[in-house]
């Protein structure tokens, strides 16, 4: 990698209480990668997101935004900076698409200030760039799980922000919305310049998707690189436990 990464975790080590969750974990993310955070339940993937994302303190090593210890970056830059797109979830009282999307801008307003023009013009291009224009009046809760995905997608685009992590984007939808979703994130980081990161599940979207991919077990890191080599049976075996031949994936030459 040549060039400063624009986030990165040096030896980290992670814990909830006494529990170390995630051992060691050195990543170095260049601007306008996209990778995805692969491995069986339990292996540290959300909690490493969680820590990158600044919402989790490191117990041992530093994680770095630009250069600087996330440690050291205030909450507003942190936003400026990351949009983080949680797992899906249900929004507890009616909300039209439009308002959704333009909690997005909450780091950009002043505060108190409601707004501005660049800030609703900037809720109207999220909007469009993940095909809703069209049901941008409607009540988030009535949409599709596929929808709303895109939603809580466009909350990130509206946010501006250089990096997007995702936490499992493609949990409960149906096959044509995980690669509608996918093929989204591929635009928006190959024609938008945009890093994404994403914690997935699903192995095959991650070989098909994504040109680079780290493996966690354990709560540690055990292959990082492109999915031919993470992703071959070896892995598939002595990560997931189970018999490659039954997972057959059909990887994308780089």
């Amino acid at each position: 990698m040549s060039g400063q990464p624009i986030l990165a975790t040096e030896n980290v080590t992670l814990a909830y209480g006494t529990r170390a969750v995630v051992t060691d974990a050195t990543i170095a993310v260049a601007p306008g990668e996209r990778l995805a955070l692969v491995g069986p339940n339990g292996a540290g993937k959300s909690t490493l997101l969680r820590a990158m994302t600044g919402l989790l303190g490191a117990r041992a090593g530093t994680i770095r935004l630009d250069g600087a210890p996330v440690a050291s970056v205030d909450r507003r830059t942190m936003a400026r900076s990351i949009a983080v797109v949680p797992e899906l979830v249900q929004l507890p009282f009616a909300m039209p698409v439009t308002e959704v999307v333009a909690l997005g801008r909450i780091p950009h307003e002043p505060p108190l200030g409601g707004l501005r023009p660049v800030d609703r013009t900037a809720v109207e291009a999220a909007i469009d760039r993940v095909g809703l224009t069209d049901l941008s009046a409607r009540d988030v809760r009535e949409l599709s799980m596929g929808e709303r995905q895109l939603v809580f997608i466009a909350v990130a685009l509206a946010q501006a922000a250089p990096i997007l992590v995702l936490d499992e984007p493609t949990a409960h939808l149906d096959i044509r919305h995980q690669v509608e979703v996918m093929q989204l994130l591929v635009d928006l980081n190959e024609r938008d310049g945009r890093t994404i990161i994403a914690v997935l599940h699903d192995l095959a979207l991650a070989a098909n998707f994504f040109p680079r991919v780290v493996v966690m077990d354990g709560g540690r890191i055990v292959a990082d690189g492109p999915p031919a080599d993470t992703l071959d049976a070896s892995h598939i075996r002595d990560v997931f436990g189970v018999d490659p031949e039954l997972v057959r994936l059909p990887i994308r030459a780089a």
